[in-house]
C-alpha cells in the first residue's frame, strides 16, 4: 500500500521533460521559425499587416512540416528512437529565436517601406502590423490542428485495420484512407463550398445595376431601343459597359474634328443559355447596330464578372475618332481573381465562341467593306483572347492588331512566345523574333523593346507590369526559381527579392487578390497605359504627343 501511494510521485523521466504546451517539437519549431524569418522577405506588393500574418502563420506551418519531416528521416538513417528535448534546448530557441524573429520583423517593415516607396502607396496602418502575429499564431494553430486530426485519422484507421492485415499494409492503407478524405474535403466540401458561396453572393450583384448607369437612350447600345438583347438580362458589368463610355462630343472635342457615337454590344449571362448562344447573340445585336458598318470592330473577352475595363475600350474608341464598334459576352458571376482560379475554361470558351461568331460574320463581308478587325482582353480576358489563335501567324493573319494586358502566367500564347524568347532577352520584358509581330512592354510610354527594329503589319502588343502577381504567379514557384526573379528586376520590383521554396509560391499566392489596390502603373492596375498601347496598335494618324498627353489626363481622370 506504501509503494502504492508513492507511484504518482516518481521522479521526472527523461522522455517527460518541459516543452512550450507539452505538445510542440523542436525541429518542427525551428523550421517554423525559419520560415516565419523567410515570410518578411518582400514580394511584388506592398504587404499590410493582416495580410503578413496570413503569410507568416502559412509560411510557419510549412516549416514546422518541414522541420518535423527532416527530423522523421535523419531518426531513420541514424537508427534511433524519438527523444525529448533538454530543458536548456528550448531556452535556447525561445531566446535566439526570439531575437531572430525580432531582427526580420523589423527588416520586413523596412522592405514593406521600400516597396511602399517604388510604388507611392501612403497607405499604412500600423495597428494591423501590431496584429499580424496574432493572426500568425491563429493560422498556424488552425493548421497545424488541422494537420493532427489527419494524423489522428491515419492512427485510428491503422488500428481498426491492423485486425484483419499485416501492420505495414494496414500503415500504408491507413495514410491513403487520412490523405483521400483530406483532399476530399478540401476540395469537395472546402473549395466547392466556397466557390458555390461565392458564386450565389455573386449573382445576386450581378442583378443589380451601379449608381448612375441608366438604360441606353440609343439603337447603338445593347438593352437600347431596338435591342435583340433585354437590358435586364445584360448583367452587373453588362449594363455599366453599354450605358458609359465617351459621347460623340467627347470625341470630337479630342480629335477637333468630326466623329461618331460608339456602338457597344453585349451579351450576358441571362440573355441565352450557353457561351456559343450568347455570342451568337451578341453579334446578331451587333450586326443590327450597325457595327460591321465602322471602321473598327473590337472583340472583348471580358474578366470573371463580364467586365470590360473602361481605360480600354474608352482609349479605342478617341484614337478611333468613334468610327468603331465593340462586342463582348459574360461567362461568369465571379470577381476576376477568383474566376482566375477556378474558371479559365469558362473563359477560354468564351474567348473562342465570340472571335468565332464575329469573324464568321465579318468573312462573309465583301473584302473591301470589312471593318479592322481587333482582339483585347486584359487579365483573364486576356487567357480567352487567345484562345480564338493557334499562335503568332493566326493573330497575324486573322486580326489588324491585338492588345492583351496583365496575361495571366498560365496563358498559352503567352507563355510559349516567353518561354521561346530570344537569348539574351529577360523574362519580364521578352523579345520574339526580333519583335517581327509580338511585343512586350512594361511601359508603352517609354519603350516597346526592340525599338530599334521595323514592326511592320498587324502588331501584337503584351503590357505587363514587373509587379503584377496575375503575370507571375505559377504552381512551379513552390519548387523552382522563375528567370523574373533570378534576372535584373522590373523597375517596380524591390532587388532584395529573392526566390525562397514554398515561402515565395505564398507571398505571390497572398498578392493576387490585393493586385489592384495599388497605384495606376503597377500590379495589376493598367489605365492609362491603354493610351500609349493603342497608339503603338492603331497607328492613328493625326495625333500628337500633346494629343496623347491630353488622353492620358482624360483616361486618369475617368476612372
Amino acid at each position: 500500500m506504501i509503494t502504492s501511494s508513492k507511484e504518482p510521485q516518481k521522479a521526472e523521466q527523461p522522455g517527460k521533460r518541459w516543452a512550450p504546451g507539452h505538445s510542440l517539437t523542436l525541429p518542427g519549431c525551428w523550421g517554423a521559425l525559419v520560415a516565419s524569418c523567410l515570410s518578411f522577405t518582400p514580394s511584388l506588393l506592398p504587404r499590410g499587416g493582416i495580410l503578413q500574418g496570413v503569410v507568416w502563420g502559412i509560411s510557419a506551418a510549412i516549416g514546422y512540416g518541414v522541420g518535423v519531416l527532416l527530423a522523421f528521416i535523419w531518426r531513420a538513417f541514424a537508427d534511433r528512437d524519438v527523444r525529448q528535448p533538454r530543458r536548456s534546448s528550448w531556452r535556447l530557441f525561445l531566446i535566439g529565436g526570439g531575437a531572430l524573429l525580432a531582427v526580420f520583423f523589423g527588416l520586413g517593415q523596412y522592405w514593406q517601406s521600400l516597396i511602399r516607396g517604388l510604388m507611392g502607396v501612403e497607405d499604412y496602418n500600423i495597428w494591423f502590423v501590431v496584429l499580424s502575429p496574432v493572426v500568425a499564431a491563429a493560422l498556424f494553430g488552425g493548421i497545424l490542428l488541422a494537420g493532427r486530426g489527419v494524423r489522428w485519422l491515419y492512427r485510428a484507421s491503422a488500428a481498426r485495420l491492423a485486425r484483419r492485415m499485416g501492420q505495414r499494409a494496414a500503415r500504408a492503407l491507413g495514410w491513403l484512407l487520412a490523405a483521400g478524405l483530406a483532399y476530399l474535403v478540401v476540395t469537395g466540401l472546402l473549395l466547392d463550398g466556397i466557390v458555390g458561396l461565392a458564386n450565389d453572393a455573386f449573382s445576386v450583384r450581378n442583378g443589380t445595376t451601379a449608381e448612375g448607369v441608366h438604360q441606353p437612350t440609343t439603337g447603338l447600345r445593347s438593352g437600347g431601343p431596338g435591342s435583340l438583347v433585354p437590358w435586364d438580362s445584360l448583367g452587373h458589368q453588362g449594363r455599366a459597359f453599354v450605358a458609359t463610355g465617351p459621347s460623340e462630343a467627347a470625341i470630337a472635342s479630342f480629335t477637333h474634328g468630326p466623329a461618331r457615337e460608339p456602338i457597344r454590344a453585349y451579351a450576358g449571362l441571362e440573355s441565352a443559355g450557353d457561351s456559343e448562344a450568347r455570342a451568337a447573340l451578341a453579334v446578331r445585336d451587333l450586326e443590327r447596330a450597325g457595327g460591321f458598318q465602322r471602321r473598327k470592330l473590337l472583340v472583348v473577352t471580358t474578366t470573371g464578372s463580364g467586365w470590360v475595363d473602361p481605360a480600354s475600350v474608352d482609349t479605342f474608341e478617341y484614337l478611333g475618332g468613334g468610327d468603331t464598334a465593340t462586342v463582348a459576352i459574360q461567362y461568369s458571376y465571379l470577381p476576376s481573381w477568383l474566376s482566375y482560379l477556378v474558371d479559365q475554361s469558362k473563359a477560354r470558351a468564351a474567348g473562342r465562341d465570340l472571335f468565332d461568331a464575329v469573324y464568321g460574320a465579318w468573312s462573309k463581308l465583301p473584302q473591301g467593306d470589312r471593318p479592322q478587325l481587333i482582339v483585347a482582353g486584359e487579365s483573364l480576358g486576356s487567357f480567352g483572347g487567345e484562345a480564338a489563335f493557334s499562335g503568332e501567324a493566326d493573330l497575324s493573319n486573322r486580326t489588324s492588331g491585338t492588345l492583351f494586358a496583365g496575361p495571366p502566367n498560365f496563358n498559352t500564347l503567352f507563355r510559349a512566345f516567353s518561354d521561346h524568347r530570344d537569348p539574351g532577352t529577360p523574362e519580364v520584358q521578352p523579345v520574339y523574333k526580333g519583335g517581327r509581330t509580338v511585343r512586350f512592354t512594361n511601359s508603352p510610354a517609354t519603350d516597346i523593346p526592340p525599338a530599334a527594329q521595323p514592326w511592320e503589319g498587324t502588331r501584337v502588343l503584351y503590357l505587363m507590369h514587373p509587379s503584377d502577381p496575375i503575370v507571375w504567379w505559377s504552381p512551379n514557384l513552390v519548387f523552382s526559381e522563375p528567370d523574373w526573379i533570378s534576372e535584373q528586376p522590373g523597375s517596380d520590383v524591390l532587388k532584395g527579392m529573392v526566390w525562397i521554396p514554398f515561402v515565395t509560391f505564398w507571398q505571390v499566392t497572398a498578392d493576387l487578390p490585393f493586385s489592384v489596390d495599388v497605384p495606376s502603373g503597377h500590379g495589376h492596375k493598367y489605365t492609362t497605359e491603354y493610351v500609349d498601347g493603342w497608339n503603338a496598335v492603331l497607328r492613328p494618324s493625326g495625333i500628337s504627343a500633346q494629343d496623347l498627353d491630353a488622353l492620358r489626363n482624360i483616361i486618369s481622370n475617368e476612372q
